[in-house]
């Protein structure tokens, strides 16, 4: 907060950070005003105030509303996590009350994880904290520190090495599978990473791991379609013979609606640990610490079984649940 030092903060109306916020993050004037309460003009006056307290104009006209400068944008970091780690400190209590609360919470998920996880998270939230609200996002895998440092995000799911200094519970393991139709020519002579170089596969780009696992497999020539979201995948796979390297429980998902076969190949790759991440911010914070106990005893608990048929299923267990945390 080096600006506001020298510019004496004593001297500074923090009740325009507020706005300034919300119009970063509704980028438009009449939106802000909807957000905050306040009238279109007051909302003027206080950006008025603020470009001469900041000497910079913050916000230029753009189509359909205005944009930010760049001081806008760097001043903007310090507003956002200031205001969110005052609202954790204001919401904070020594009592947290699930069936009362109407707190909303922000949590990445991958659309694997949201698929997997979110019905069994919103299911058990319904009974417990009915008016707990979620709101689910998907950031880019270089965004999340950055959302969790300044208080954009609450939580974040899933196979995340690039987090660091943080807070981990581990929720369980999961391994990578091959997902191909059934009766797919090639099924039965997959048994490890050779064979899989007579496939053609899919890649999702929502979903960094299973590209990262085509490449640890030397298999990225291999791939003849890509794809933003896991969505369309099953019936891309039923009506070609293309494949998918995924990973198990969403296989044995799509698998168990027909027409799909998860092969359990040694694939050669490890096992990845699927958690949440948090940071110190809201590490002490009761309601946060309730929201993480929940997610703990219901997701790291295997979901109901999940058969997808003799004939669809082929290979090893399904790997165990594992505990744990840093």
């Amino acid at each position: 907060m080096n600006i506001m030092h020298r510019m004496n903060i004593e001297a500074f109306d923090l009740n325009l950070l507020p706005v300034f916020d919300a119009v970063m993050a509704t980028g438009n004037v009449s939106r802000a005003a909807e957000r905050t309460g306040l009238s279109q003009p007051a909302v003027s006056h206080a950006l008025s105030r603020l470009r001469l307290a900041l000497k910079d104009p913050l916000f230029v006209r753009a189509p359909g509303g205005v944009r930010p400068t760049a001081k806008a944008e760097h001043f903007a970091r310090y507003v956002g996590a200031a205001l969110r780690t005052l609202d954790v400190a204001l919401q904070e209590s020594d009592c947290f009350d699930p069936a009362t609360t109407e707190r909303r919470f922000t949590v990445h998920m991958s659309d694997l994880a949201t698929g997997e996880l979110l019905p069994r998270l919103m299911a058990a939230l319904r009974q417990r904290a009915p008016g707990l609200r979620l709101e689910v996002v998907q950031l880019a895998a270089d965004a999340i520190a950055p959302a969790l440092d300044d208080g954009r995000l609450d939580l974040a799911f899933g196979y995340l090495p690039q987090l660091s200094g943080g807070h981990t519970q581990a929720l369980l393991d999961e391994r990578y599978v091959v997902l191909l139709r059934e009766g797919h020519p090639l099924a039965r002579r997959i048994t490890g990473r050779a064979s899989l170089e007579a496939l053609e596969f899919i890649l999702v780009q929502s979903h960094g791991d299973p590209a990262k696992a085509l490449g640890r497999l030397g298999l990225e020539g291999r791939i003849r379609l890509t794809i933003p979201h896991f969505a369309v995948a099953p019936a891309l796979l039923k009506a070609t013979d293309l494949a998918l390297i995924i990973p198990e429980r969403p296989a044995l998902s799509y698998a168990a609606a027909g027409g799909l076969r998860v092969v359990e190949a040694d694939l050669g790759l490890p096992p990845v640990e699927i958690g949440i991440h948090w940071v110190w911010r809201v590490h002490n914070d009761p309601g946060h610490r309730w929201l993480r106990e929940l997610v703990v005893a219901e997701l790291s608990a295997p979901a109901a079984t999940v058969s997808a048929g003799p004939a669809a299923r082929a290979g090893r267990p399904a790997a165990r649940p594992t505990q744990g945390s840093r």
